[in-house]
């Protein structure tokens, strides 16, 4: 996957970043609220909280959105940074979802790991089962790198989305990463490898047997092809998937049409792109798209099907879309597209939206990206809830917002309110109205709020001298403590956000599969 160079709008921004650290050299809060504020707010809060009843009415529609990587530090980070863009001190700003009135905490191992990777976090909420590392929608019993079709078949758990389907409701996909992904691909596809996207990623033989796999007739599809090949019901439901991962639906011999360094993956020969318009066009006109122009053109009210894949691998992170040679629509865009299509639908839909590069900007121990992509998740919650509003059926919709699992990132020392989240730490002075001074570690070295446990911002020569660096660089990395080439996840539990029907069934400390349970509630 390409990393961008920062040009253009990007540099601007980055300059505008560093403008504002050094703006920042004196205090944001320059004097407190009035003191009544803090407490007419909390008695606001009661009064509200009196005001909520329980939601017991059907759900027509359920939307799962996943945070990939969205820890409780991620929530928080962003949160503070949305609030100083906005030119606030930031730690009292709120996402959107922190406005839902229903809240719980999800306990994220999986049935063979404490600290959890993508595949068996989502098969959890998807199919209300714990599962495998690496596996997607299969049950724990399922040999590790199982090849077979026949044992696949045997093993595999239905998913929401499948029994939607099955319930007469459209259904949508959308994700800032690979369509072929993990955490998407759990709704539809079901494999005990989560990374055989495209054919050429099978072995030859299948570990376990010895049998031939790649390419074997009996051998189990790859993920890109089981969207393509779903069961009639998902097929005819499934209306909308959108982001990256093209080249996992193209055959070797094709060029990508923005890049002409890249070329797809496919060794079977097939166009699974045309294959989407041609399958679907016997339910309702269907399209596919690639670039921003062609998503543009797309108008639900004369379509009915939408594919887009808008990169070869991962759509940008949000920090460096704009800079995308033939544009690519924002997750907001994208998930409204997704909502006109599926509200033409009367019998209801399903949908899950996945911000999943947060995730990968935390592996590459790039704060600042993660954050950035977390604010237009929470963007893309909250147009989703106005468009609902506006569609007259917000309250027949059960939303869900949480994360898979959560990182290694932490914010720490002791800053100010108001300091910049993405600074250097600097603590409340001594004396009311004296400038701010960094905080300094025991060398005499200032550090930054946010770090990272592990990852690749490990200085292997020491700790570097921070006082002139500017740490709010979208390409700056934070510091991490041991040495490694990808941030790993973490396995703290992570936060629920509900609300509508059946929405106050999500309390407390609650098992991550037990979320599929409280979405089929709402659905029946």
């Amino acid at each position: 996957m390409k990393r961008p160079l920062i040009t253009g709008i990007a540099l601007v921004v980055s300059l505008f970043a560093h403008s504002l650290a050094q703006a920042q050299a004196t205090p944001v809060v320059q004097g407190p609220e009035a003191v009544a504020d803090w407490f007419n707010a909390g008695k606001s809060f009661i009064e509200q909280g009196k005001a909520l009843h329980d939601n017991n009415r059907r759900a027509k529609n359920v939307i799962l959105f996943v945070g990939d990587g969205m820890g409780v530090s991620t929530i928080t980070a962003a949160r503070i940074l949305e609030g100083q863009m906005k030119g606030k001190p930031g730690e009292e700003n709120r996402l959107s979802f922190d406005r839902f009135p229903y809240t719980a905490f999800s306990k994220t191992y999986s049935w063979d790991q404490q600290t959890s990777d993508s595949a068996p976090t989502m098969t959890a909420m998807a199919t209300g089962y714990k599962a495998r590392e690496g596996q997607l929608s299969v049950n724990h019993t399922t040999p590790r790198g199982e090849c077979s079709a026949a044992v696949i078949e045997a093993k595999k758990v239905r998913t929401v989305l499948e029994q939607a389907a099955d319930m007469g409701k459209s259904t949508g996909i959308v994700s800032t990463a690979r369509i072929t992904h993990a955490t998407p691909a759990a709704l539809y596809a079901h494999t005990a490898m989560r990374d055989w996207e495209a054919d050429s990623n099978f072995p030859a033989t299948d570990i376990n047997t010895g049998a031939p796999c790649r390419g074997a007739d009996n051998a189990v599809k790859d993920i890109a092809r089981q969207m393509i090949e779903v069961s009639p019901s998902v097929r005819k439901s499934l209306k909308v998937a959108l982001g990256g991962g093209r080249t996992y639906f193209m055959p070797n011999s094709l060029i990508d049409p923005e890049y002409a360094k890249d070329k797809g993956r496919r060794l079977d020969g097939r166009d699974l792109t045309q294959e989407w318009v041609t399958t679907r066009g016997s339910y309702g006109r269907a399209a596919y798209a690639w670039n921003k122009a062609q998503f543009d053109a797309f108008e639900p009210a004369n379509n009915a099907y939408l594919l887009g894949l808008f990169e070869p691998s991962h759509v940008q992170y949000e920090a460096d879309r704009a800079n995308d040679p033939a544009g690519e629509p924002s997750l907001t865009e994208m998930t409204d597209k997704a909502l006109r299509v599926l509200l033409k639908d009367p019998k209801g839909f399903f949908l899950h939206v996945e911000g999943g590069r947060i995730d990968h900007a935390h592996h590459a121990g790039n704060a600042k990206r993660a954050l950035i992509d977390t604010i237009e998740f929470s963007n893309s919650i909250q147009r989703t809830v106005n468009v609902l509003k506006s569609a007259g059926v917000l309250e027949d919709t059960l939303i869900i917002v949480t994360a898979d699992h959560s990182h290694t990132f932490t914010i720490a020392g002791y800053p100010s309110r108001g300091n910049s989240i993405l600074g250097l730490v600097r603590e409340v002075p001594a004396k009311d109205g004296a400038p701010l001074k960094n905080s300094l570690d025991a060398n005499g070295k200032p550090y930054t709020t946010l770090a990272y446990t592990n990852g690749p911002g490990f200085r292997a020569t020491g700790r570097p001298d921070l006082t002139n660096v500017d740490t709010t660089d979208v390409e700056f990395l934070q510091e991490a403590t041991v040495p490694l080439a990808s941030e790993t996840h973490a396995g703290e539990d992570v936060a629920i956000y509900a609300r509508g029907p059946k929405a106050h069934l999500v309390r407390g400390s609650m098992e991550q599969n037990w979320i599929y349970h409280v979405m089929m509630e709402a659905l029946k």
